[in-house]
């Protein structure tokens, strides 16, 4: 991507009017299930009264799409200072809204000073089905993220078009895995096969696994039996518009 691409997106970030629409975040849990812990909670853009994410997500364009990613990271560091969140805030970015990440990480970084959240408790996820045409500049971004401070994510693994190319590239903190695999793992013996090898290889790359999309008690067994203690899914808790759950709220049965 040529630097002057980047000078340009980052003028549309200066200089884009003010969005014209309100929005807000849901929270959903992500739990340790050894330790019976709340891990995290990642921000899903709402309406602002709670209506669905599509209700905001389509009126996204290709003009308002840089302020937009960064007025998402103040909104969500916002809220979870105000909900006083112990656990890590797990947040998604758009990597094709990013052209200079130093300075994208500077307004988040202001808003974490501003707003008095730790930046060691914030995950930025990639969204791995969002088609990045430079898997390099991908992993510069998210390097540049790691450098900072930030813990990072590679969200719906196994579902997009980085994959392992990315991974070869820069290993973050964290793969999440993608809820088709997950769905009904307990009875498909392809998908505990193809799972037990993404954690295995994860863990000599040093990588935590999140397995999301979690459903039932079956699903979660079979996961805890293949190495996995990180987990997020309607079985735990579904998302919740502008509130942050605890230990208390998780129904820890598997």
């Amino acid at each position: 991507m040529a630097s002057t691409d980047k000078r340009a997106g980052c003028a549309l970030c200066r200089e884009a009017a003010p969005l014209d629409f309100d929005f807000s975040y849901a929270f959903q849990p992500i739990v340790d299930v050894h330790a019976r812990q709340v891990f995290a909670h990642e921000a899903l853009v709402r309406g602002p009264a709670g209506e669905p994410a599509s209700s905001v997500l389509s009126r996204i364009t290709q003009a308002n799409r840089y302020p937009f990613d960064q007025a998402c990271r103040d909104k969500a560091i916002q809220i979870a200072a105000r909900l006083q969140m112990r656990s890590q805030l797990s947040i998604n970015f758009l990597p094709n809204a990013i052209y200079r990440p130093e300075l994208c990480i500077r307004s988040t970084l202001h808003a974490a000073h501003r707003y008095g959240f730790p930046i060691e408790q914030i995950i930025f996820e990639t969204v791995e089905g969002e088609q990045v045409s430079d898997g390099k500049w991908l992993a510069e971004i998210l390097r540049e993220y790691k450098r900072i401070g930030f813990k990072t994510a590679i969200d719906d693994f196994g579902a997009g078009f980085a994959g392992l190319n990315l991974l070869a590239d820069f290993q973050p903190d964290i793969v999440k895995l993608d809820m088709a695999l997950i769905r009904g793992i307990d009875q498909s013996k392809p998908r505990r096969a193809i799972v037990a090898g993404v954690v295995a290889m994860c863990r000599q790359l040093d990588i935590a696994v999140i397995a999301e999309g979690i459903e039932s008690a079956d699903e979660a067994r079979c996961l805890a039996d293949l190495g996995i203690h990180l987990m997020q899914g309607y079985w735990f808790g579904r998302p919740q518009l502008e509130r942050a759950v605890d230990e208390t709220d998780i129904a820890w049965t598997l």
